[in-house]
């Protein structure tokens, strides 16, 4: 397979980061208006790390213009064992994802990464994922990673620490809305659910699951957390009461995705007890949660 991938480098901006053409090998949906899709780009695959992101365009078009973020599902490898590309998932909300939807499987595109600084190795026992809808995807890489099942980028981020224990928190508006959790279960996660509508596992938030899972024998010694902005907050707040470190995964909307434009920042708390902004996708979009200023 040849995607046309002639790679440019952007190392004035992120130091990793590549941009070359993706071909599309797979793009289904997965669960309500949720999809997989799969591209074909291993100079990407090779490189990112779990919890990094990487910006898509659809160079057909001039509307939308701009590209879009997506998190690391997880890389694939070809059938001779090398790895081929990357995995994201996506749900359809807006104009892009609704193109993207209807990408067939040879279809090109335009993609830039892999950037973000991504979630920092596990060193703990025990790790608690908690997830608030498509927060889910980046965390079937830092699973496999802290498991042991696979090794991301060039270098051996994850030495000899493996986690004994993750579980996941994965909160959803319904069971229609829940996706990969099968591939979690396989790979030995504890998945906690929770549903809006009570369809799937308990009725409620995500937190509530949290917080059971934080009284109980299995307490979580670190806590990693994407989705929803209020579901954050809340999960930093349980997090901070409990004395757990959590970090955060930003969903932020971004324009470029290596730091130029600037409408990505985010506040943060500094040393001395002043804040500042910080652009989510360079210094981000992983931050730890005492650091970040939701109001």
């Amino acid at each position: 397979m040849d995607a046309g991938c002639s790679p440019h480098d952007l190392a004035g901006f992120v130091p990793s980061a590549v941009e070359c053409h993706g071909q599309v090998v797979e793009n289904r949906c997965v669960a309500k208006d949720t999809w997989i899709m799969r591209l074909f780009c291993p100079e990407l695959a090779r490189e990112i790390t779990p919890g990094q992101f990487f910006m898509v365009r659809d160079p057909r078009v001039t509307d939308p213009m701009l590209g879009r973020p997506f998190a690391l599902l997880d890389v694939w490898k070809d059938a001779n064992g090398n790895v081929a590309g990357v995995d994201f998932g996506y749900v359809v909300v807006g104009k892009m994802t609704s193109l993207m939807a209807t990408w067939p499987v040879g279809d090109d595109c335009v993609l830039w990464g892999p950037l973000g600084n991504g979630f920092p190795v596990s060193d703990v026992d025990r790790l608690c994922l908690v997830a608030g809808g498509i927060g889910v995807t980046p965390f079937l890489a830092v699973t496999n990673e802290v498991l042991g099942a696979q090794k991301y980028g060039n270098s051996n981020r994850i030495g000899s620490s493996r986690a004994k224990s993750v579980s996941l928190c994965y909160g959803a508006r319904s069971e229609d809305y829940l996706m990969c959790v099968d591939r979690f279960r396989a790979i030995g996660v504890k998945i906690h659910i929770s549903t809006d509508d009570g369809s799937c596992g308990q009725k409620g938030f995500v937190t509530d699951t949290l917080r059971e899972l934080i009284s109980s024998d299995d307490c979580p010694q670190s806590i990693y957390c994407c989705g929803p902005e209020p579901m954050m907050q809340a999960v930093s707040e349980l997090a901070a009461e409990s004395h757990i470190p959590c970090w955060l995964s930003l969903e932020t909307p971004m324009a470029c995705g290596f730091g130029i434009c600037f409408s990505c920042v985010t506040r943060v708390r500094m040393d001395d007890g002043s804040t500042d902004y910080r652009r989510t996708c360079v210094e981000g979009p992983v931050f730890r949660a005492e650091k970040l200023c939701f109001s």
